[in-house]
């Protein structure tokens, strides 16, 4: 069982910078996957990035890439999305996600087993 929270989000204007964490409960995190959604009103949840067990992978949105960047911390049980150069589509619920059954992640909500309460960021024009 895997508990996460996510906190960082906010109110920033286009151009910002914000970081997201995402603290997790549990002795194992380091064999699970991690990986950041996030979901717009009247939208689906979408893919953004994921990482590996020990950080060494990572894979991102075309829509984000080259703008945010996602880390991890396995000896604060944390894993990080630094996200610069916002923009007002990047607005949406930010969620944290576990996966153990693959090693990087994959881009779909359905395999990953635990999830945070999401946080919001909201980007200005």
């Amino acid at each position: 069982q895997v508990q996460l929270v996510e906190s960082g989000g906010g109110l920033v204007q286009t151009g910002g910078s914000l970081r997201l964490s995402c603290a997790a409960s549990g002795r194992t995190f380091s064999s699970y996957a991690m990986g950041w959604f996030r979901q717009a009103p009247g939208k689906e949840r979408e893919f953004v990035a994921s990482i590996s067990w020990s950080g060494g992978n990572t894979y991102y949105a075309d829509s984000v890439k080259g703008r945010f960047t996602i880390s991890r911390d396995n000896a604060k049980n944390t894993v990080y999305l630094q996200m610069n150069s916002l923009k007002p589509e990047d607005t949406a619920v930010y969620y944290c996600a576990a996966d153990s059954h693959t090693y990087s992640g994959t881009y779909y909500p359905n395999d990953y087993e635990y999830w945070g309460q999401g946080t919001q960021v909201t980007v200005s024009s």
